[in-house]
């Protein structure tokens, strides 16, 4: 008896075992009929293209089921694949047996075999990643994880995983959201008609994570390069195309590294993870820069070119010089805009750039003071096309001048005490970066809104599955 292996479509396309029995099983995105017989084509995820099934009308339930198959049904097929006389394709599965598993029902199925907008897709959270578009992003955003996990356990680090639930606001900004077990409708209040968090879950008030830089540090003083790689939340009321309340971060914590070290390993990383993608997926790349962006394979190259790097004060020089006109106008002190950052990387330079040594007021109390006492060892890698795609700095180390910095920035050394005492006990010279792992599938595919590379996007008003 023929021994019958179930394979994926990825690798009976990459490789067909010509003359073999095998099973597939998948989704079917069309049929075709003709005199006898009728074509299948079938799609399980793997990849892009699908494997056209011919099935005969002598299976014993052609007319009663085969006949009667349309767009989204499932099933599994089993027989033997032969070479396709068909242009386009260089074999196909004749069937000698196809189960069905689930029906789709036609009239309700809002999947047909045609182009759908990104923006009707997004009311599809469930269903669109049966489409070209976003299964094959997912294909992409996973490679793209499968790579900075690699990169970073070649160069020696060590993956730690870090709270969701923290007390510690890492960037200050208080847009955070609140995690609590209390009855909202009966909350225990103070003699100041506060909220009384003592009486929580936690003994105090406790929020999601917006970065798990702060706990990261206490790792890389112990192990000396560490990594995280999880969620990250802010309740920012944002509805732009480039904000979710929740989001992926990258962030790696080095010790016995400066600003210099710091901007190197992020150049290296972006290059080697966007290497690795376009020789790994090719035909998912090809989809999204025939059909998303025609300039994304050119842009990606840009990227094993070496980045420019340049101070914050040379950046400003340039806008100031430009003759631009910008709708945020140009000062030394502001906080680089996307106009501005589009500018220089795709208008000015034309390839990624870094830009180092930000003024101190815009940035937060933990990165290292320069010198000049008016700028700080902080670092953005901005990419074409997207923008921002890395922040990152020189953490102070130096615990008298990281007490007066927390009390410029107004913030409370109490609840820090745990980060000080790194201070304290065996202080180094470190730093990290963190990356934001939506824009840097923004920036592999060419999409232009965050809601299409994360499979189901939180966003204000929005979080029903």
């Amino acid at each position: 008896m023929t021994q019958i292996s179930s394979q994926r479509i990825k690798q009976i396309i990459s490789a067909p075992p010509l003359g073999t029995t095998l099973e597939i099983k998948g989704w079917l995105k069309s049929r075709r009929d003709a005199k006898g017989f009728s074509f299948l084509d079938i799609t399980d995820g793997s990849c892009l293209q699908g494997l056209q099934v011919v099935a005969d009308s002598g299976l014993t339930n052609y007319q009663e089921e085969i006949k009667k198959l349309t767009t989204g049904c499932c099933l599994s097929v089993r027989g033997v694949l032969q070479e396709s006389p068909a242009k386009g394709q260089a074999a196909e599965l004749i069937a000698e047996e196809i189960t069905i598993h689930g029906w789709a029902d036609a009239a309700l199925y809002p999947l047909q075999k045609k182009r759908q907008s990104f923006e009707f897709l997004r009311t599809l959270p469930h269903l669109r990643g049966r489409t070209n578009s976003i299964g094959a992003m997912i294909r992409i955003r996973s490679r793209l994880s499968h790579a900075i996990h690699t990169f970073f356990q070649q160069h020696g680090f060590y993956e730690l995983h870090t709270p969701i639930i923290t007390a510690s606001d890492c960037e200050g900004a208080g847009e955070l959201f609140t995690v609590t077990a209390m009855d909202l409708a009966h909350l225990p209040i103070t003699k100041e008609q506060q909220v009384d968090y003592s009486r929580d879950f936690f003994g105090q008030q406790a929020s999601l994570t917006v970065s798990g830089q702060l706990e990261a540090e206490t790792y890389a003083l112990a192990l000396g390069n560490v990594y995280t790689f999880g969620p990250t939340f802010r309740a920012e009321n944002s509805n732009t195309s480039r904000h979710l309340a929740e989001f992926w971060m990258v962030e790696p914590e080095m010790a016995f590294c400066d600003l210099a070290g710091d901007m190197d390993l992020a150049e290296e990383m972006l290059r080697f993870v966007i290497d690795d993608l376009v020789t790994s997926a090719p035909d998912d790349l090809a989809l999204f820069n025939r059909f998303v962006d025609k300039e994304l394979l050119k842009r990606l190259a840009l990227l094993q070119e070496p980045f420019k790097r340049l101070s914050y004060s040379e950046a400003i020089n340039l806008l100031l010089t430009s003759g631009q006109t910008f709708a945020y106008p140009v000062s030394w002190g502001m906080d680089l805009q996307s106009e501005h950052e589009r500018y220089l990387t795709d208008s000015l330079f034309k390839r990624p750039l870094i830009i180092y040594n930000y003024p101190k007021k815009i940035k937060p109390f933990y990165m290292r003071l320069n010198d000049d006492n008016k700028t700080v060892a902080a670092m953005d890698v901005l990419v074409p096309g997207i923008g921002e795609i890395i922040g990152g700095s020189q953490r102070e180390e130096r615990l008298d001048v990281l007490t007066a910095r927390m009390a410029q920035c107004n913030v409370p050394q109490e609840p820090y005490q745990w980060y000080l005492d790194l201070r304290r006990f065996g202080s180094a010279p470190h730093a990290g970066f963190g990356l934001g792992f939506e824009r840097l599938v923004m920036l592999a595919t060419g999409l232009g809104n965050i809601r299409d590379v994360i499979p189901f996007p939180r966003t204000p008003g929005s979080a029903a599955i």
